[in-house]
């Protein structure tokens, strides 16, 4: 520490006097002089140095720090490789050569955004999106490096994409189903249950195990059932899932994809996703995520996700984003409500007074492109701050309350957004361009067909669209007749790729690329065969059926307005997910129905019939033997009955013989 502080000192002082001392030919005109400079400016950083050490040096080992103070502390990256700082004005200090060069650790720069988009539903359903967004810009992966604090960054997720070498993760946990049809679409599309994808880097060599030990640790950090995953559930997809951020990793064999459709999503699911976020649920937006509401809706979806992406235009270097998404569709007539009318207090119980300390941006957008004159709803307290958008094809507009304003609050300090509606009419409502449906068709237990309707409702535009599908082995796919027709005719796709299954160990994977004409349904049939399984293999309730996980539809559908390719302008969250490359079309991913398929389930029932048979029979037989061999008999003279004694005793008063 002494050594530490008076090479300090020194450097403070040649610094602040603006001479180079040499060891060897000391300037003696100046001795004088640099003596009182270095009396003094010993005077003043001693006493600072002396108030401040716990910033100039860390001492971990007399003084350690718990896992929840060190999370807040600034983001660091200490090199492995220091350089002695280099003398500018002449030749190295020969004097201080024996004090170790003490390097300035490179700081990084983090950056917190949360917004809360609300746009009222045709059904008079209210549909709410919370996004959360942590920006790090740093790298795991870059050579010489090593991260050793976290600050707005979790912790538990960096230490996993150190691990595991991931280089994309997204994870999904939804209760529900999206009615595309009566609520258009979502941000960001989400399937029933639980559905996780991961692309590693390409310097993983063992992928499988990889994968294997990383859904077991997430499992225990968002106390999900994710340890269920394994090879009879996971798939390689060929097209499907490509990176979202950058990279050069597009093998398909770094990606693993994996959904668990009957995974149920509860209280124990949102309560680590909460502690991820850099303020929690305390103050901020995140203060409306109480629980008992956000479960009583219709539908409910929380998502996680990790990419690289660019810190600048001309992406130099590389930055890791977090975005913690959470959407919600309330049903006010369910409720209790009855009305239309609806307010962050009736749908959260809560009401927003604060922003988020550590949120560098933090907004709720309200959406009124249908009541840009006031004359569907009313809106209060009003915000004179509006902006546009173009959401999924359309140009929609939003009402903006900027929290880091405290005008935003008035002057009771809280924010409590009220709409009242004036009239009846929901508004203009643009159907969905593109949705699925998928039903199980036949009959019996033996064999039956998978039909899946894709919905193409464009006027006069055709775009191809890739399909995948994900069987479980228990139902052996007949792909022989596997068929594709549009409009009465056969569609030939353009692209099929097919991975049989094995039983036991891996599901069916089928990806094609069909082309979809204007205006029209495609329907994709193919046949399936129920295989028997093992007693061991069905589930505690094997009556209920088996679920078959959801197909993934993705396409680029052509937009109705000029889409927003600037990816360097400050953008809302909610449209900034997808990357759009055109103007004239948009990305979008589209999930349909689960399946429930019966499976041939023997009669459980009959092992408790036989053994309560058998236990009744060797009862009775056993115990009817035992009691012949071991009970003893007696011979006895039978005894008067009561006749008998009846007659003796009237023989005894008149004195005649007994019987």
């Amino acid at each position: 520490m002494a050594a530490c502080r008076c090479s300090v000192v020194l450097l403070a002082v040649v610094i602040v006097g603006g001479y180079v001392v040499s060891a060897a030919e000391p300037d003696r005109a100046q001795t004088g002089r640099s003596s009182e400079l270095l009396k003094d400016s010993a005077d003043t950083i001693a006493s600072q140095l002396d108030k401040n050490d716990h910033v100039e040096e860390r001492q971990p080992e007399t003084s350690p720090r718990t896992e929840s103070e060190s999370q807040w502390e600034p983001s660091e990256v200490r090199l492995d490789r220091t350089e002695p700082p280099e003398n500018e004005d002449g030749p190295p200090d020969t004097a201080d050569s024996s004090v170790p060069p003490k390097t300035e650790p490179e700081r990084t720069r983090d950056e917190f955004q949360e917004e809360l988009v609300i746009r009222p539903l045709p059904t008079g359903d209210v549909y709410s999106s919370f996004q959360f967004r942590t920006r790090w810009d740093t790298d795991f992966f870059h050579q010489g490096k090593k991260v050793s604090h976290y600050r707005l960054f979790p912790k538990s997720l960096g230490q996993v994409i150190s691990k595991f070498s991931v280089r994309e993760l997204h994870i999904s946990f939804t209760q529900g189903y999206w009615r595309t049809l009566q609520w258009g679409q979502p941000f960001l599309p989400a399937p029933p249950g639980a559905e996780l994808w991961v692309w590693f880097q390409d310097s993983v060599s063992d992928v499988d195990r990889a994968w294997k030990e990383l859904t077991n640790v997430l499992s225990g950090i968002f106390c999900a059932s994710l340890n269920f995953i394994d090879s009879t559930n996971t798939v390689q997809p060929s097209a499907s899932f490509k990176p979202l951020g950058i990279g050069n990793v597009t093998e398909h064999r770094f990606l693993r994809y994996a959904v668990l459709p009957r995974e149920i999503v509860c209280t124990e699911n949102l309560t680590p996703w909460k502690k991820l976020l850099p303020c929690g649920s305390k103050t901020g937006i995140a203060m409306l995520l109480k629980s008992e509401k956000l479960f009583h809706t219709s539908f409910h979806s929380q998502a996680v996700h990790i990419r690289p992406v660019c810190q600048d235009g001309a992406c130099r270097s590389t930055a890791w984003e977090l975005r913690q998404t959470l959407s919600v569709v309330f049903d006010l007539h369910a409720s209790g409500q009855g009305k239309r009318e609806w307010s962050l207090f009736k749908m959260f119980s809560r009401t927003l007074t604060e922003p988020c300390p550590l949120a560098s941006s933090s907004k709720v957008y309200v959406d009124v492109t249908d009541n840009t004159q006031g004359e569907l709803f009313e809106l209060n307290p009003a915000s004179p701050s509006l902006t546009q958008a173009a959401v999924l094809g359309d140009r929609r507009n939003y009402t903006v309350y900027d929290l880091l304003n405290p005008e935003s609050f008035g002057t009771h300090r809280s924010l409590n957004i009220l709409l009242k509606w004036k009239s009846q009419d929901s508004g203009h409502f643009l159907r969905p361009l593109l949705h699925a449906e998928r039903y199980v068709g036949g009959y019996g237990l033996q064999t039956g067909e998978i039909h899946t309707l894709v919905y193409n409702s464009h006027p006069f535009r055709a775009f191809p669209a890739l399909l995948l599908e994900t069987v479980p082995w228990y139902l052996r796919l007949y792909v022989h007749t596997l068929s594709v027709t549009s409009k009465g005719r056969e569609n030939t796709p353009s692209y099929i790729h097919y991975q049989p299954s094995k039983d036991r160990q891996r599901p069916h994977l089928l990806e094609m690329l069909v082309q979809l004409p204007p205006n029209s349904v495609t329907k994709v049939t193919v046949q399936f065969e129920r295989a028997l399984l093992k007693w061991t293999e069905y589930t505690p309730d094997p009556n209920h059926g088996f679920y078959v996980g959801s197909s993934v539809l993705s396409a680029l559908v052509p937009s109705v307005v000029a889409m927003d390719t600037n990816r360097t302008k400050d953008r809302p969250l909610f449209t900034s997910f997808f990357p759009c490359m055109e103007e004239s079309s948009y990305f979008i991913r589209v999930y349909t129905e689960p399946l429930l398929v019966n499976l041939p389930t023997p009669d459980f029932s009959m092992p408790y019939n036989v053994i309560c048979l058998t236990c009744t029979v060797v009862a009775v037989g056993y115990g009817s033997l035992y009691n012949l061999l071991t009970r003893s008999f007696q011979v006895e003279e039978p005894s008067g009955g009561l006749a008998k004694r009846l007659a003796n005793a009237i023989r005894r008063l008149r004195g005649v013989p007994l019987l």
